[in-house]
């Protein structure tokens, strides 16, 4: 009779070993921290996050358009208020332009609110120094001009920065300049700040907002303010291209308005604008029942 093979054959009491089942665990990252675009940037990069502090660009293929209303009553009893509208495009080469439009119901120098009338149209271009991550605080700047209604237009220069504290907090700091070229040779220097937690991962954000500049005018009528505000902020995002903000602010100072609440509203579209995650996933037909 032939002999089996060595090993073929198996005690009828042996049993199989019974590893121990090991679990693994981790934090989950936001879903706004995924990267789009050929500059390899997180989502919410992507989304006006602050609304007074600009971080990086658009990117390429993606646009934006804005509607903002700024509400403010100052200490003497005037209030102003101010509609904004904004189309934001992201160009190729990490270059960004954006076309401005703002409403108002004042007149500088008057106390009382008039009819509503154009106050500025501008243009800005906007230019990142390179892929997000490359650089520390991933630095991009922006140039524009703004065309006056009935005043002197004006030169203006920004420097943007932002990053992410960890996965959940981002930030982004602004540098701002803004020269009238001619008139009461009206400027403005300042520096915003805003700081971001993510909630409910892809739907809300919260956070604070604060900014600190001087505004200062020559000739007749002269003046030197130096306001500086803060306040908390939301983010809402109903759906991945749409996001609502929300921005209530106090002065700290004599020079700034007593309280002041931004309220705007964005909608993208284009690539990157929305990535169909919070769509229900179909199941292929192949796979049911299994």
């Amino acid at each position: 009779m032939a002999g089996s093979p060595a090993g073929a054959q198996t005690s009828a009491t042996e049993t199989p070993a019974t590893l121990q089942a090991v679990t693994v665990t981790g934090h989950p990252v936001p879903g706004e921290n995924k990267i789009i675009g050929t500059y390899a940037q997180p989502e919410w990069t992507a989304r006006r996050r602050f609304v007074l502090t600009r971080v990086y660009v658009q990117p390429d293929g993606q646009a934006e358009v804005e509607l903002g209303y700024d509400f403010a009553h100052a200490a003497d009893g005037t209030r102003t208020h101010l509609f904004h509208q904004e189309i934001e495009l992201g160009l190729p080469h990490r270059f960004q332009v954006d076309l401005e439009n703002t409403y108002q119901d004042f007149r500088e120098g008057e106390a009382e609110p008039g009819s509503w009338h154009e106050q500025s149209s501008g243009v800005e271009l906007h230019y990142a120094f390179a892929d997000w991550g490359k650089l520390p605080l991933n630095p991009a700047v922006a140039v524009g001009w703004k065309f006056n209604s009935g005043a002197t237009d004006a030169a203006e220069f920004q420097v943007m920065l932002g990053d992410e504290l960890s996965p959940r907090w981002h930030w982004g700091a602004n540098v701002f300049y803004e020269q009238q070229v001619g008139g009461d040779r009206y400027r403005e220097q300042a520096v915003s700040g805003g700081l971001s937690y993510s909630a409910v991962n892809e739907k809300l954000n919260l956070g604070a907002e604060l900014k600190y500049g001087e505004e200062s005018t020559q000739g007749p009528g002269s003046y030197r303010r130096r306001p500086l505000a803060v306040g908390p902020s939301v983010q809402w995002r109903p759906l991945d291209q749409i996001h609502l903000d929300l921005v209530p602010m106090w002065g700290l100072n004599k020079g700034a308005p007593t309280w002041e609440v931004f309220i705007f509203f964005g909608f993208e579209f284009g690539d990157g604008a929305d990535d169909g995650d919070d769509k229900p996933k179909v199941e292929p037909a192949s796979t049911r029942g299994r």
